[in-house]
């Protein structure tokens, strides 16, 4: 029996490595990974050319124009990559009769529902980010692909720059360091989010779905503030650097963040059966890599 073709987009960010290191789990799909390079997204017309030569079964888009403050200044920018890109991703997808697999944001939201939101909460993205995400989720669901649009939230993991990383260095250069306190959500590990996206993608292929384009939400289990993240960095490391609580007013940054965007995952659980770690069970994991990673060289 032949293998079934996923391409992923973005295969050099934090989701497109992480789907590199579990490919070998999943024998039954070949995998065809394109970087920057390959495939950049960011140059207006050159999905079409690109995969029009190209056959697959799973189109998994990674890639996303993700400098959230940066965005408030380069709009179009983040909107061909975020937006119309997508769009093209979405019409060659359909085009070949495949399923594509989208990434997307709790930046939809506007962060002011102070409970977990599900997938049909009312979006209202608060910068320009989140307008430009929401804005490929509704080219998806105007174009007729069928897809799975999944909504995540803080990610982190081995690879590339985020919060994670950047406490490490900051806790290692610095004695006292301070960290919002008033944005509360839950972090995600670029690892779990690429097993949940391959479960989707094994639900898919064992059980007929209907088309069309359903939305889920992953993130890992439970909430936090950003201040309660580096202390469990700091706490697992361990590192001796103070860390204090700031309100976001203190801290101005040039986009609005919401203050509260922790996710509903019933949905995924539901249609996956797939159990969703804790957060600081993940994290554990992901520093213990790095540890290795350093210990290696």
């Amino acid at each position: 029996m032949s293998r079934k073709h996923i391409l992923v987009t973005g295969s050099t960010g934090q989701l497109g490595r992480s789907l590199q290191m579990i490919a070998g789990q999943y024998p039954e799909f070949e995998f065809h990974f394109f970087n920057r390079s390959r495939l950049d997204l960011a140059t207006p017309g050159v999905v079409h050319a690109c995969l029009e030569d190209h056959a697959f079964d799973y189109l998994i888009n990674c890639a996303a124009y993700t400098a959230v403050d940066r965005a408030e200044t380069e709009p179009e920018l983040a909107e061909q990559i975020n937006h119309h890109a997508v769009a093209a991703l979405a019409e060659a997808a359909r085009k070949k009769g495949t399923c594509l697999i989208h990434i997307s944001t709790d930046y939809v939201f506007d962060g002011c529902h102070y409970k977990p939101y599900a997938e049909d909460h009312p979006t209202a993205p608060i910068n320009q980010y989140g307008q430009t995400k929401l804005h490929g989720e509704q080219a998806i669901q105007r174009s007729g692909v069928d897809a799975c649009i999944v909504r995540t939230s803080w990610v982190y993991s081995e690879f590339g720059n985020n919060f994670v990383k950047t406490m490490l260095r900051l806790g290692q250069e610095r004695e006292r360091l301070t960290v919002i306190n008033d944005q509360v959500g839950t972090p995600t590990y670029a690892g779990d989010l690429a097993t949940a996206i391959m479960a989707l993608v094994r639900r898919r292929e064992s059980q007929p779905v209907e088309s069309g384009c359903k939305v889920f939400h992953y993130s890992n289990e439970g909430v936090c503030s950003w201040y309660d993240f580096a202390l469990e960095i700091f706490d697992m490391q361990p590192l001796q650097c103070r860390v204090d609580p700031i309100d976001t007013v203190n801290y101005p940054t040039p986009a609005r963040r919401p203050y509260y965007s922790v996710l509903n995952k019933n949905a995924f659980r539901d249609y996956t059966g797939v159990d969703v770690p804790h957060w600081k069970h993940s994290l554990n994991i992901c520093l213990s890599r790095l540890k290795d990673a350093a210990k290696n060289g």
